[in-house]
């Protein structure tokens, strides 16, 4: 119960990464609200794991306000916990070729949503002086894949966010780490890869030197001791969870 009396909100819960680790930061005694944009699923997995569900689009500022002012609501007060999961990606193509409405989906998601989160729940982290914020961003942004131009660009964006709220928030107890996963059994694989068959998926385990995909038991567990007091001494930091992918 390393989480015991902590509260959280974790988005892009109701699917993937998010799901996986909203059901150990639960399993390990945390109040968790469950957020998506698709509601429904949302509700399934909080119905689950005795969370919160709230449907929200982590890009819309107002959305993003009123997830902020229900999460207050009923934990009684600012989050302890903040996982920012959401994320999308745009399907693999030369940097030239992507729509502009795919850049701007990307940005918007992978990027702004972070600012637009941290501007509705930071203050009360910093007034309470307490605080862990959790960034999934993604190895694309250290060891960027040819193809996927605009979403390494983000995801490479998410780390310097990182580094820089940790900094700026260290002064008043506020943690910001973040994770690099790796290609993952989730939602987003086939886009990343373009098309799911076999001969897409050897070429990519074959970067991967421990030879599998990641799950969200692997983000999970990663989120959890970076996210739990265990780590409090630990801010800014990137992790790796890749199989050795970037090496």
């Amino acid at each position: 119960m390393r989480l015991q009396g902590k509260t959280a909100i974790v988005t892009g819960a109701g699917s993937g990464f998010g799901a996986g680790i909203a059901r150990r930061f639960a399993l390990e005694g945390a109040r968790v609200m469950v957020a998506d944009i698709n509601a429904e699923a949302a509700r399934s997995v909080a119905d689950e794991i005795g969370g919160i569900a709230q449907g929200v689009d982590v890009g819309n500022g107002e959305s993003v306000d009123a997830m902020a002012a229900a999460a207050v609501a009923a934990f009684g007060g600012t989050p302890d916990i903040l996982v920012n999961n959401a994320g999308v990606t745009h399907l693999p193509a030369f940097m030239e070729d992507v729509s502009e409405a795919d850049f701007d989906r990307v940005l918007l998601v992978n990027a702004k949503s972070v600012y637009l989160i941290a501007r509705a729940l930071v203050p009360g982290m910093k007034a309470r002086g307490s605080g862990a914020i959790l960034n999934v961003a993604s190895t694309a942004g250290v060891s960027p894949r040819p193809k996927l131009n605009w979403y390494n660009a983000s995801k490479g964006w998410m780390i310097t966010a990182t580094r820089a709220m940790a900094v700026e928030l260290a002064p008043f107890g506020v943690r910001v780490n973040a994770i690099n996963p790796v290609a993952g059994e989730t939602p987003l694989l086939k886009s990343f890869m373009g098309e799911d068959t076999p001969e897409v998926r050897a070429k990519f385990l074959s970067t991967i030197p421990i030879g599998r995909f990641s799950t969200p038991e692997d983000m999970a567990n990663a989120a959890l001791f970076l996210c739990s007091d265990e780590a409090g001494m630990v801010t800014g930091v990137a992790m790796e969870v890749d199989g050795g992918r970037c090496i």
